[in-house]
């Protein structure tokens, strides 16, 4: 898998028209995107029409979370758009994702259609000790990250999201065949801003990692393609 290939820019915007003038400017120094939710609540199907016709990938960032027959039905209907990437939370459970991952399969078998890749959220990357603790968990976070993503992996999932922080002992738990996409990362000097736990793109990779979302450090950036080739060349450097 080539660097440009694992790095995915996060759009992080309420408009097409800002996506379109983003996508122009990285042009092929990005192939994989990002549409989280403040981007389809906003825009909707329009804008995974908009990336697909530009022949780009797309991780459709909605983690889906509740009972397991909605989440399944959702993603069903979700897969008509084309994303290469859909999730939920693992906290939804071993059924929840069981049942998604099997019904999801099933519809892109009887569809005749490639079925995308399912992952499940661990815990977020914002999410601090203070925040976990306040939430009455008594084991550690990076113990519930692995234990949520063996779980998503006995479901059938296909990978998890992660901290770049836990990638190393997901892989350790999980095996080489399985996604860990990170977001938290952070090209050295960057801005923190609501992230706690955080890697470089090099360490992130270093850890285990499959995929690395960025956001902020290419979209605000001056010149956002030099950004993005910038986090690339440090990414191919890793071996």
């Amino acid at each position: 898998m080539q660097a440009d290939d694992r790095l995915i820019a996060a759009l992080d915007f309420h408009t097409i028209e800002d996506v379109e003038k983003l996508v122009e400017t990285l042009g092929d120094s990005v192939s994989y995107y990002k549409v989280g939710m403040e981007l389809f609540y906003s825009a909707g199907p329009q804008v995974i029409t908009y990336l697909k016709r530009q022949n780009k990938n797309i991780f459709l960032d909605l983690k889906l979370h509740d009972i397991p027959n909605t989440v399944a039905e959702g993603l069903c209907s979700l897969m008509g758009l084309g994303a290469d990437i859909v999730n939920v939370h693992a906290s939804g459970g071993f059924t929840m994702m069981k049942t998604a991952a099997e019904r999801l399969h099933a519809a892109a078998e009887a569809r005749g259609v490639r079925c995308p890749k399912i992952i499940a959220v661990t815990i977020l990357t914002s999410i601090n000790e203070d925040d976990w603790r306040g939430l009455g968990m008594q084991c550690e976070i990076r113990e519930q990250v692995v234990r949520l993503a063996k779980l998503a992996k006995e479901a059938g999932l296909d990978g998890v999201v992660a901290s770049p922080q836990e990638a190393a002992a997901i892989r350790k738990a999980c095996g080489t065949d399985f996604l860990i996409i990170t977001p938290g990362v952070r090209p050295a000097g960057a801005a923190i801003n609501d992230q706690s736990r955080i890697a470089t793109p090099a360490a992130a990779l270093k850890n285990g990692a499959t995929h690395l979302v960025v956001g902020r450090p290419i979209r605000a950036a001056d010149d956002p393609r030099a950004a993005s080739e910038a986090i690339i060349k440090e990414m191919e450097s890793v071996k």
